[in-house]
């Protein structure tokens, strides 16, 4: 279980590609500092579970097809810049809110606006998981736990009326994740609040 908060920005530093999967080593000095075998860090908010520490300050984690093809991880490059986050522990604030590390699709971000001290980004929402999602309530983006400031649907017809989000990214935001850079058209993780899954099972269920 993870809170959202990124506590570091790592990067790609080797990629092997495996029959049915891939194993990454993943250069990030603050996450590995007490990490060790069988740990869960979150990488771009999916969690994995680490092989092997290197040299104190990188960490290897073997991904399944499934994680692969169900998330960005499978597109990561040598350089790619990826959040992370250790597992939360139970003494520990819980700064953002309940993430699992389970991405349920992925979006694209569609725009930026900046300001003089934030950017609203907007993000293409999958149908399938958009009725999870509301105004002022929390979404995992690339394992960041933001707000939603904003909901719609594209009245662009060449793209079916898509469904959009924007979250409003602060400059610690912006400086510490890398959403900060981020262009339009680049792929992210979403993972919505596990509270409305539930709920909607418990209604089906009656």
């Amino acid at each position: 279980m993870f809170t959202g908060i990124v506590e570091e920005l790592g990067e790609i530093v080797a990629s092997e590609q495996l029959t049915d999967a891939a194993r990454l080593t993943i250069k990030g000095k603050l996450v590995t500092s007490d990490a060790g075998h069988g740990d869960s860090i979150a990488v771009n908010g999916v969690c994995l579970t680490v092989v092997e520490v290197v040299a104190g300050e990188s960490f290897t984690v073997d991904v399944m097809a499934e994680t692969l093809n169900r998330s960005s991880i499978g597109a990561l490059e040598l350089g790619s810049k990826v959040n992370l986050e250790r597992a939360a522990a139970l003494d520990s604030r819980l700064g953002g809110h309940l993430v699992q590390g389970h991405v349920d699709g992925t979006g694209a971000v569609l725009s930026r606006t900046p300001s003089e001290n934030w950017d609203v980004v907007r993000i293409s929402l999958p149908e399938n998981i958009a009725r999870y999602v509301v105004e002022k309530g929390s979404i995992t983006v690339d394992g960041i736990s933001l707000t939603v400031s904003g909901l719609g649907v594209s009245d662009d017809l060449e793209d079916g009326g898509r469904d959009w989000f924007e979250v409003s990214l602060i400059p610690t935001t912006l400086s510490l994740t890398n959403l900060g850079f981020a262009t339009v058209g680049t792929t992210v993780n979403l993972e919505v609040d596990v509270i409305a899954k539930y709920v909607e099972r418990l209604q089906q269920r009656g």
